[in-house]
């Protein structure tokens, strides 16, 4: 009871703040909450579910799926070998280094201004924590399970799937939930360039048009969308890592 009274008693507070504060606002870009709410179902409980938001998370879901099978997958072979790890170290530093706004253009030129070019996007910019925080996570396999493992002669996949994934799956649970947030992020800005459809795209045709409660309500869209995406990241992590979990409290019981 405690936990959930923290975790929805400050957005409760917020929410009270910005409606009693905007409650007599006369500024054409700051309506007021009430107007906001007002306009929210009729903007987005309409044809703009199919047409914007529910083509907006199939590209986050695709870019999200295809960063975690990526990232996972190159994660792994770099973090069990030191030779591949010292190669493309370097290499992979500095494509870190660059924000993935930046290759918008560049997808764009790629693939084209369609539904490729933002899941590209999307992809660009969570690939790079779920791939770091594998490659860190293998790396930290503990050394007498490693021995333990080639004393049984636990080889292949089940020493992959059971030992160095198991091991590494606090800190690629870590790594996914950076990836998510970044991939909403790139998920709005990726649909503002040469787009047809999203919310993103939507948002900014309210902007040009001047609708600005409608704008206004994309924003809220956008911060629901999250707030629920990070429950749901929440319950599959209690599943994946209910293990981890369930050591931690023994250990703090101690």
């Amino acid at each position: 009871m405690r936990r959930v009274l923290l975790a929805v008693g400050l957005p409760i507070v917020l929410v009270a703040l910005w409606w009693f504060a905007s409650a007599d606002s006369t500024n054409f870009y700051f309506p007021p909450l009430s107007k906001i709410i007002t306009v929210f179902p009729a903007t987005w409980f309409g044809p703009r579910l199919v047409d914007d938001v529910l083509p907006s998370l199939a590209r986050l879901g695709i870019g999200y799926a295809a960063a975690l099978v990526t990232g996972i997958g190159l994660g792994a072979l770099i973090g069990a070998n030191r030779w591949v790890r010292a190669l493309v170290e370097p290499l992979l530093e500095f494509l870190r280094a660059v924000p993935p706004p930046v290759l918008v253009p560049i997808l764009m030129l790629m693939a084209g201004i369609g539904d490729m070019m933002k899941v590209l996007v999307i992809l660009s910019g969570c690939l790079w924590p779920i791939l770091l925080n594998t490659v860190e996570g293998v790396r930290a396999v503990d050394e007498v399970l490693t021995d333990t493992c080639r004393s049984y002669r636990i080889r292949g996949r089940l020493r992959l799937w059971h030992l160095v994934l198991r091991s590494a799956s606090p800190q690629i649970v870590a790594g996914a939930r950076q990836a998510l947030s970044i991939g909403i992020i790139l998920m709005v800005i990726s649909e503002m360039f040469a787009a047809s459809s999203g919310i993103g795209f939507t948002v900014i045709q309210f902007k040009d048009g001047f609708r600005i409660p409608q704008m206004w309500s994309g924003v809220l869209l956008l911060g629901l969308l999250g707030v629920l995406l990070a429950l749901l990241f929440r319950l599959a992590e209690r599943r994946v890592l209910g293990w981890y979990h369930g050591i931690r409290a023994v250990q703090k019981e101690r």
